[in-house]
């Protein structure tokens, strides 16, 4: 079903867009850059979800390997050590006994260590990639820090400590807009990692960011409201 997963192709393209729409109108400031660079981790998520999704041949390949031979090692001993010794010894002492089972849990323990490897290298490299996604939810925060609707109140008269605000009501609306649209995609971003890495720590981290970034996104929106609830200044009255 194709509504049933996400589709890199189409995030990227969004990404893209949304690229150009802030260069377009605001071409000189920061939030432009940090647009390219969600745009550049869309590429990268895009190319290692294709190489995450499939399993890893040649790991399988080595793991494989390593459990031949080591029970070809194990049969190799048991060959050269005679099975009437290694009977009497076990049966007749309990450090014999105890031995054994060890060895076998080692055995097992180490068996599953090697099945698991696998999934163990994808989050680990998952894991990378989560956090640049974090680490640019906070860097798109702080652009929109210093973007104060009380700045647009005719009333507000700014500290020599103040940000410069050159933004009217309307380039101010869109500013904080495009940083939710950053912070949305990101999000998106992540859960196309917990789709191709289906793991319980992968999906938690996911969801880890897309709270960050939900909450976030709310604060913004708050702002966006004290905009759009500003009352219109009064036009002068034409004379009749």
């Amino acid at each position: 079903m194709p509504f049933r997963s996400l589709d890199p192709t189409p995030i990227l393209t969004t990404t893209d867009r949304l690229q150009r729409r802030i260069a377009e109108r605001f071409p000189d400031r920061g939030l432009t850059l940090v647009a390219a660079e969600v745009a550049a981790l869309a590429r990268d998520a895009r190319d290692e979800v294709q190489r995450l999704t499939p399993p890893i041949w040649g790991l399988r390949a080595v793991v494989g390997l390593t459990v031949l031979v080591g029970a070809a090692v194990f049969l190799w001993i048991g060959s050269i050590i005679p099975l009437n010794q290694v009977g009497r010894a076990a049966i007749g002492s309990v450090e014999g006994v105890e031995a054994a089972i060890n060895t076998l849990l080692l055995a097992g323990l180490g068996l599953v260590a090697l099945i698991r490897l696998e999934a163990r290298v994808k989050r680990q490299r998952v894991a990378r990639r989560l956090h640049e996604l974090r680490s640019v939810i906070h860097v798109i925060d702080m652009h929109q820090l210093t973007k104060d609707p009380v700045t647009l109140d005719p009333d507000y008269r700014p500290t020599d400590a103040s940000p410069p605000h050159d933004l009217d009501a309307v380039g101010l609306s869109r500013y904080l807009d495009y940083c939710s649209e950053l912070l949305a995609l990101t999000g998106k971003l992540a859960a196309l990692y917990a789709q191709a890495v289906p793991d319980e720590g992968v999906a938690q981290a996911v969801n880890d960011i897309e709270l960050l970034g939900s909450s976030l996104s709310r604060k913004i929106w708050q702002k966006i409201s004290l905009i759009d609830t500003k009352p219109a200044p009064r036009r002068k009255r034409m004379p009749e």
